[in-house]
């Protein structure tokens, strides 16, 4: 029997996640997303690629962004439920390995980088805490354990609920905002005591002998980076109040500041740091960013505090990706196209509590996997890596509601001018062409590759499971076939 794809699952066996996400809420979630670990990394990378015109890619990178973001505001309104592109691209094309390959490279995406950022994390504070208490091991399976002991108190974060998790998101989140507003400060104090330079920002310089195109659009996909984050706010709109009326406006306004956040970050940064200067931050592990507190701020003790700094911006980009990666996982499995297990919401904390005990698995599996394959470079690859990813479940994304539009929408869901997703797959396919990185960075398609590889064994193996438990008659449904 061959279900046809709207039909839902039956609620009855399972509590219904809760909504507790209001506007501010949201507003400083999808805030929190953006601006984490990359932006004290990300600045002086674009500006290696292009010198003084840094801003521009970080212009570009939020216009290209914020196309995929319309699309995204019309699907989730129209389709007002957990799993975000998976769901959508389910809901287009009704193809079980595409929608399963989409749900898994969105996971991982999510639960890589958050890895990743636990990673950093446990490094940073093993280093911080043995400036001051001696014998403190700094080793890299030091900062294993330390990460694995921090995803773990994330899970626990993220098992108490969403309400607990976006409210330590608000803390996190504005702490990191504070942060930033601190630096661009003594940025802007150094420029109003004459020692900036305005003609900076208008300065194009190349490592290379790239025509400023070519610069920029490799400049772009890596600012891309530093945009991305938006998409996962998605994945809670079960879990927001109001959603129709709310969501549209909260991103919008969540992407124009985080956008002027980079352009000030940017523009200080170039008119402070002389432009051959980009590339050679003092502290490399920090990036360029912390220059300029080292400018306009010599006393502070930058070197001793950042290990500190850096992680409510980094710990901020973890739990974010582990909600979105547990609630992907949920939504999911409530659709019939992951195991029905991972769809399970616990009856008084109301979280989908086996969604995240998977999804905690995979992180700490990947943690280990990081940190003893760190000497050929996974580590500084995987924040392009995880781009590259989304810049393709994008273009996807944006095809996906063209074919939906021969879909009736409510009244009240958001409408994006059709010429918008159009232009979203055009330029999300661009800067996932080869041609936007540099030889060296080639390397992000071959991890996504390999992650694409154990996707496909991970689809092979639940279709088969799916087969013998539908012939045994322990499932109704067919493989293949949708809830």
């Amino acid at each position: 029997m061959t279900v046809d794809s709207d039909t839902p699952i039956p609620q009855s066996q399972d509590a219904e996640l809760k909504r507790v996400i209001g506007p501010k809420l949201l507003l400083f979630l999808i805030m929190g997303d953006i601006i984490g670990a990359g932006i004290f990394a990300i600045t002086g990378k674009v500006a290696g690629q292009v010198g003084g015109a840094a801003w521009l890619p970080f212009l570009v990178a939020f216009a290209i962004a914020t196309l995929t973001a319309f699309s995204y505001l019309e699907l989730v309104t129209k389709y007002p439920h957990a799993a975000g592109a998976a769901l959508y691209v389910h809901k287009a094309f009704g193809i079980h390995f595409v929608t399963f390959i989409v749900a898994f490279t969105v996971a991982c995406s999510g639960i890589t980088s958050a890895a990743t950022s636990a990673t950093l994390v446990g490094q940073n504070l093993l280093i911080g805490f043995g400036q001051f208490i001696d014998g403190v091991p700094t080793t890299p399976q030091a900062g294993m354990w330390a990460a694995i002991v921090i995803i773990v108190l994330l899970a626990l974060i993220n098992l108490r609920g969403v309400g607990e998790s976006v409210k330590f998101n608000l803390v996190l989140t504005i702490v990191s905002l504070a942060i930033m507003a601190v630096i661009i400060g003594i940025g802007f104090a150094v420029i109003a005591s004459g020692q900036g330079d305005v003609s900076r920002l208008v300065v194009f310089e190349t490592p290379s002998d790239r025509s400023l195109f070519a610069a920029v659009t490799m400049g772009t996909a890596i600012a891309f980076f530093a945009m991305v984050g938006f998409e996962d706010s998605v994945n809670l709109v079960e879990e927001t109040k109001n959603p129709n009326k709310i969501f549209p406006k909260i991103m919008l306004i969540s992407l124009g500041l985080c956008a002027v956040i980079y352009m000030l970050v940017a523009i200080t940064v170039i008119m402070v740091i002389p432009t051959g200067d980009l590339l050679n931050p003092k502290n490399p592990d920090a990036g360029i960013l912390l220059d300029v507190v080292r400018i306009g701020a010599p006393n502070i003790p930058i070197d001793t505090i950042f290990p500190f700094v850096t992680v409510f911006a980094v710990v901020n980009t973890a739990l974010m990706n582990m909600l979105m990666a547990s609630r992907l996982l949920y939504g999911m499995a409530r659709q019939g196209v992951l195991p029905q297990f991972l769809g399970k919401v616990h009856s008084t904390r109301r979280s989908p509590w086996v969604a995240i005990l998977f999804s905690t698995a995979l992180a700490i599996a990947l943690v280990a996997y990081v940190n003893l394959d760190s000497e050929n470079g996974i580590v500084g690859s995987l924040g392009g890596t995880t781009a590259l990813l989304l810049l393709c479940v994008f273009a996807v994304v944006n095809i996906s509601l063209l074919v939906l539009r021969r879909e009736k929408a409510p009244d009240d869901a958001f409408r994006a001018p059709t010429i918008i997703p159009i232009l979203g797959v055009a330029f999300c396919l661009f800067l996932a062409g080869p041609w936007a990185r540099s030889r060296a960075d080639w390397v992000q398609y071959e991890i996504a590759g390999l992650l694409l590889v154990i996707g496909v064994a991970l689809w092979a193996l639940t279709w088969l499971i799916n087969r013998v438990n539908y012939k045994k008659g322990i499932i109704e449904t067919r493989p293949g076939d949708y809830k």
